[in-house]
């Protein structure tokens, strides 16, 4: 268990935002650490329209930002959930020297962002079986490809929150905003090979989770072998069906000193 204050980030991933950590916020503070979450943009209330957003760098602006006002010798703790983990890869590429340790939860976990169309697929969930799950949006007028998507709220409790409280996944329909669907696109983070493999990474697999399948999870494990694997028995969302578990392997995975 970390001994000492750590100083948590929690990234949130897709269509999400700060509030999705209340719980374990709660948690990590109650324990004596500092904890950081914030939304991205066009997330949360962030006020920004995720219709408007092309580049990740402009998406994941708020945690660069946050990255580089740091001071010296400060070192953080990055958790990121689903997309969330493309987030912490650009902070490993742009700010490695300032993280002690990356936790992917049930995340995209690729060293360059999606290059590659097997990058890709390595992510993607085929959610086709369930029907046509997505409200799309197309903010650059019906002929151009969608600007941002949403899953359905139909489908929210089956795909994100099947074992988390009924009240957290209500909470959550009310509270999800369709996200920035062409940023995930421009993703891509080149060179840093030697830096980002300096820090320590902990994979948390979630192992009844329909959005990102163990074996989805598994394959980027694979590719890219991080310094430990745990797991937990839960949904794409244990921050809310397992906050205490989340919490105690969290803690587990940071660093004692």
């Amino acid at each position: 268990m970390a001994s000492l204050q750590q100083h948590f980030v929690l990234v949130h991933g897709a269509g999400h935002g700060a509030w999705c950590w209340f719980k374990l916020r709660h948690l990590l503070q109650d324990a004596g650490h500092k904890v950081s979450c914030f939304d991205l943009t066009g997330a949360g209330i962030n006020l920004t329209d995720p219709n408007t957003l092309v580049s990740f760098h402009d998406y994941n602006q708020p945690l660069s930002h946050f990255m580089s006002c740091l001071p010296p010798n400060h070192k953080v703790v990055l958790v990121g959930h689903s997309a969330g983990g493309l987030s912490l890869t650009q902070a490993l590429h742009e700010f490695a020297d300032k993280i002690s340790v990356v936790i992917f939860l049930a995340a995209a976990m690729l060293p360059f962002g999606f290059l590659t169309e097997e990058d890709m697929n390595d992510v993607v969930e085929d959610l086709s079986g369930y029907g046509d799950v997505f409200q799309m949006y197309y903010g650059m007028g019906p002929n151009n490809p969608p600007t941002s998507l949403k899953l359905k709220e139909e489908f929210q409790r089956e795909l994100f929150y099947h074992m988390s409280p009924t009240e957290d996944s209500l909470l959550a329909s009310m509270l999800l905003r369709p996200y920035p669907s062409m940023v995930f696109k421009t993703a891509k983070f080149l060179g840093g090979e030697e830096d980002i493999s300096k820090v320590r990474r902990v994979y948390i697999k979630t192992m009844h989770d329909k959005i990102l399948t163990p074996v989805k999870q598994e394959n980027m494990i694979k590719k890219w072998p991080p310094s430990e694997v745990m797991t937990i028995e839960t949904d794409h969302s244990p921050f809310f069906s397992a906050p205490e578990e989340l919490c105690s392997l969290i803690l587990k995975a940071s660093p004692s000193i």
